[in-house]
């Protein structure tokens, strides 16, 4: 099975709009940071976790050819923002994209996508099957096997994923002690590390470091990366062992 980073930035993405910062003005390909994804390859099945406002763009960059499903984390934009453009899949496919997601992002997903799911559909309007994801229990999508993880970011629930060996963790501020049991003897561990400074809803670098060496994964990556973290190759310079900066276009093959 490959995971592929389709983006490790936070919402507003690296570079920021106006911004002049050195890591915004960076030319190194790693301080390139489109909004935070993942895609899941499996012999059975093509997945996609979160779809945000770079979606087209991240599925054109990686040839993605053929779509089964999209499993949502939360309802903010830089995570379902870019569903729209599934279309394409909808066109090549001849059928529709299953979507999994909680009933709390459904029902987010049915007020900014209102005209996918109205009676009468526009021609050309995505096509979804919705799939409702309880976060106490797994479920498969193929012979993908997902086990939902709860964590929250400032007062949203949000989930995050484990995949075997891998677990996959985005918008995490706090973690329970019953769920870090579903991420614990994971092998690769993937968690947000958004700044330096301390933030309301989003582990800090060093809280980043904490959970990660409190897990004992043999190898964590930090995601959804904000350009106050600072340039790739400084950052990377400063991290433990074992610990690494993801990228976007990073490969790992659990």
């Amino acid at each position: 099975m490959t995971i592929t980073f389709l983006g490790t930035g936070t919402s507003q993405g690296v570079p920021v709009i106006a911004c002049t910062c050195e890591v915004c003005m960076s030319t190194d390909k790693h301080d390139k940071r489109l909004r935070t994804s993942i895609l899941v390859e499996s012999e059975e099945k093509v997945v996609v976790i979160d779809s945000g406002p770079d979606f087209r763009y991240q599925m054109l960059r990686e040839k993605v050819m053929h779509l089964d499903a999209i499993v949502f984390t939360h309802e903010h934009k830089d995570h379902i923002a870019g569903m729209d453009d599934i279309r394409a899949f909808n066109f090549k496919q001849q059928s529709a994209i299953d979507v999994y997601a909680s009933e709390r992002v459904q029902a987010s997903l049915k007020r900014e996508f209102y005209y996918v799911f109205a009676d009468f559909k526009y021609p050309g309007t995505p096509q979804v099957n919705l799939h409702t994801i309880n976060e106490n229990a797994p479920f498969d999508i193929g012979d993908i096997h997902l086990t939902p993880i709860e964590v929250m970011h400032y007062k949203l629930p949000v989930l995050g994923f484990r995949i075997k060996d891998f677990t996959y963790i985005t918008d995490a501020k706090t973690v329970s002690d019953i769920e870090k049991e579903k991420i614990r003897g994971s092998k690769i561990l993937v968690i947000n590390a958004l700044q330096r400074q301390s933030h309301i809803s989003h582990f800090t670098f060093d809280e980043a470091i904490a959970f990660a060496q409190e897990i004992g994964a043999e190898q964590t990556y930090f995601t959804h990366i904000s350009h106050r973290l600072g340039k790739h190759a400084d950052v990377s310079s400063e991290l433990p062992d074992n610990i690494y900066l993801a990228y976007d276009g990073l490969k790992l093959t659990i």
